[in-house]
């Protein structure tokens, strides 16, 4: 497979100083690639510097070959790439349906593009069928978090990033995350995935990625990377099988 994605020498950060040190990695097309690694590792600044909400000081980040970094964080969203927040990313007093509108605000006058868009993807997220005219605050974790997910694709993005999406939920909501994932894929997508979950990312993805102090510490098959010991002896302080945290059975 092709990369759809990549990044090459990305240094960036904020007033404080760099953050990321010069990260390489690539996506490849229709795949997930999970990045996991300590709190302030540099994962959600990855993220926020594809989706151009944060620009690199060096460095070069290509979509389809095409360079992105520099550009506004709306003219990537339109080139075919969106992002899922870490948590609490809906408007509680909006409906379903106008929250999942806002994921394409930027054809906002398009609307036969926007109920096309939204049919479609109430056939793929059953919320959206049955609760459209009920305010988003009144969804569980896992509805909002669906709901979250087909705004992201109201643009029929080309790669999707998913900052945190088990953060917070219960076991029958992170496996409504591993199958839409999954469809998602299925579907023609590309997902790059923050997790702290380690073990539910890495079971999720093809390819995994770990960060430490701004770099890319490993980079290899996400069931690898799982098991392999510098994982364990870095952060878990001991073997995979003994320390990792157990997360629910997902479908297969």
């Amino acid at each position: 497979m092709s990369a759809i994605l990549s990044l090459k020498g990305v240094v960036a950060g904020y007033g404080g100083g760099d953050v990321l040190q010069g990260v390489d990695l690539e996506l490849e097309e229709n795949s997930v690639a999970c990045i996991v690694g300590p709190n302030g590792a540099g994962k959600s600044t990855v993220l926020r510097s594809i989706s151009g909400l944060l620009d690199p000081r060096l460095g070069a980040i290509a979509l389809d070959g095409q360079r992105i970094n520099g550009r506004a964080p709306a003219e990537i969203l339109a080139m075919g790439i969106s992002q899922v927040p870490q948590s609490n990313g809906l408007f509680p007093n909006l409906t379903v349906k106008d929250n999942v509108l806002m994921g394409a605000y930027i054809r906002r006058r398009d609307k036969a593009f926007l109920h096309r868009r939204y049919d479609e993807l109430a056939e793929f997220f059953e919320v959206l069928a049955e609760r459209g005219q009920e305010k988003a605050g009144n969804l569980s974790g896992g509805q909002r978090r669906m709901v979250e997910f087909a705004r992201s694709l109201m643009m029929e993005p080309k790669v999707v990033l998913l900052d945190e999406p088990s953060l917070g939920l219960d076991p029958k909501a992170l496996r409504m995350v591993h199958e839409s994932v999954k469809r998602m894929v299925e579907r023609g997508r590309s997902i790059v995935l923050v997790e702290q979950n380690v073990r539910f990312g890495l079971k999720l993805a093809d390819h995994g990625i770990v960060m430490e102090s701004g770099r890319v510490l490993l980079d290899g098959k996400a069931q690898d990377v799982l098991k392999n010991p510098e994982m364990a002896a870095l952060y878990f302080g001991g073997t995979v099988k003994e320390q990792l945290p157990q997360v629910p059975a997902v479908p297969a």
